[in-house]
């Protein structure tokens, strides 16, 4: 379990790191969430989830509409925003 708990720590370490840059980049609030989403749109498509978050994140995508998937993507940028 801890080591799962560290892969899901490094992917958030992963997506902090990418929403710090992008912010920095000058990128608004909303372009930053849009490319959340459009992340998550590959993810759902191409990743296999190789933990037990994954495969949450993932089958919360996969039953949500567009509106819902994109607040998961806003959470998700919320959340390594906090970090």
């Amino acid at each position: 379990m801890a080591t799962v708990l560290k892969v899901f720590e490094k992917w958030k370490e992963f997506l902090a790191e990418r929403v710090s840059q992008a912010e920095r980049a000058g990128m608004s609030e909303e372009t930053v969430s849009k490319l959340a989403f459009q992340i998550g749109e590959f993810l759902a498509d191409k990743v296999d989830p190789k933990n037990e978050q994954e495969r949450v994140l993932k089958e919360l995508w996969d039953v949500g509409n567009e509106e819902e998937r994109r607040t998961i993507a806003k959470l998700m940028v919320k959340l390594v925003d906090q970090a």
